[in-house]
């Protein structure tokens, strides 16, 4: 495993020093950060268009990152990805996702961001990147509850249409040996394991088809987030380090009352002010020999960002796990060979 790195989508602003991906960058590796993964739509860290045509800019890029001390770890496509796929009730708030001509417009829209997935599959390839994380979007979350009583074959409806969308976008990173991990989330149609494993199915099992495990998500729905890495351990190919606590009370729980972040039962918290076990997650995916990024998505109701950002980062070196070059009892080796093994079981 590699890091600590953090994700930069929370913290660029249009004041120094979060207005350039150069002084980002900096300010990261001052607070002991090795990588910095990237959200695409952001212009103040790269231009998604020039860095998928030019190989020339993207070692450029490389280069801004190299200079302050950190890697590139992966480029984000969040925003981009939850228009894949909307359902109308959300039209008007996921516009704000787009760019203005195609506002109003959800086809037009959903046309942009799939332009905006293929981008990426291209930008992410001439960074040298395998990894790329996004959301799935949604055509059934405001059916997640099941009443009034779903008509029959609506959610196969819905992860066929979805699976649809997404198999052209599957296919195009594929062409470029790039992984798409999915944040599985609240208000994406892919949030659980069942949800993953329904796109997989409606995808035919595609190999680019991967996971972004976030515990944090997974508290506030209840799911026992070590066995979820047992189970999807083999899809299981980025990391966001983030924590998170749930403490329902006689008035609300999962539901949290449409209340905001501060008053919900289930709220992101800083790394270490939450309830995940990290010491075990950290261990689980050591045991699993996980290769990729432990990436730092900050976000707390309660925090400072920066207080944040810096305790992260000592955090997550303190969790880091460097697997033995040898067995803790080689001391004790009694250096048998299969003819000791055969006598020893009473074999010939």
């Amino acid at each position: 495993m590699k890091g600590p790195a953090i994700y930069l989508a929370q913290f660029m602003e249009d004041r120094p020093p979060f207005n350039s991906f150069k002084s980002a960058c900096e300010q990261m590796a001052s607070y002991g950060y090795k990588g910095v993964q990237i959200p695409a739509w952001d212009k103040r860290c790269i231009d998604l268009n020039k860095l998928a045509e030019s190989k020339t800019y993207a070692d450029e890029i490389k280069g801004v990152a190299k200079d302050a001390g950190v890697e590139i770890t992966e480029l984000s496509t969040h925003l981009q990805g939850q228009l894949i796929a909307t359902h109308p009730a959300y039209d008007q708030m996921y516009d704000g996702f787009a760019p203005a001509e195609v506002h109003n417009n959800p086809v037009a829209r959903s046309k942009w961001a799939t332009e905006q997935l293929v981008l990426s599959a291209k930008a992410s390839y001439n960074l040298g990147i395998h990894s790329h994380v996004s959301f799935s979007g949604s055509l059934l979350w405001p059916y997640m509850y099941p009443w009034p009583q779903r008509p029959p074959g609506l959610i196969e409806t819905g992860f066929k249409e979805l699976a649809k969308r997404w198999l052209p976008i599957l296919n195009e990173f594929d062409n470029y040996g790039i992984d798409v991990c999915y944040e599985l989330h609240p208000g994406e149609d892919l949030h659980d394991g069942i949800t993953f494993e329904r796109f997989l199915k409606a995808t035919n099992n595609h190999a680019r088809a991967n996971i972004l495990y976030d515990p944090s998500h997974f508290i506030l729905q209840q799911l026992k987030y070590l066995d979820f890495i047992d189970i999807y351990i083999e899809r299981i190919k980025m990391f966001h380090v983030k924590d998170a606590e749930f403490n329902p009370t006689g008035k609300a729980g999962a539901y949290a009352a449409y209340q905001d972040w501060v008053d919900r039962p289930g709220r992101f918290r800083s790394l270490g002010d939450g309830q995940i076990d990290f010491k075990s997650v950290f261990s689980k995916l050591t045991q699993y020999n996980f290769k990729g990024w432990a990436v730092v998505e900050w976000e707390c109701c309660l925090k400072n960002a920066i207080d944040g950002a810096k305790e992260s980062a000592e955090f997550v070196k303190n969790h880091m796990i460097t697997k033995p070059e040898r067995s803790f009892d080689d001391f004790a080796n009694s250096g048998a060979d299969q003819n000791t093994n055969n006598k020893i079981l009473g074999l010939k």
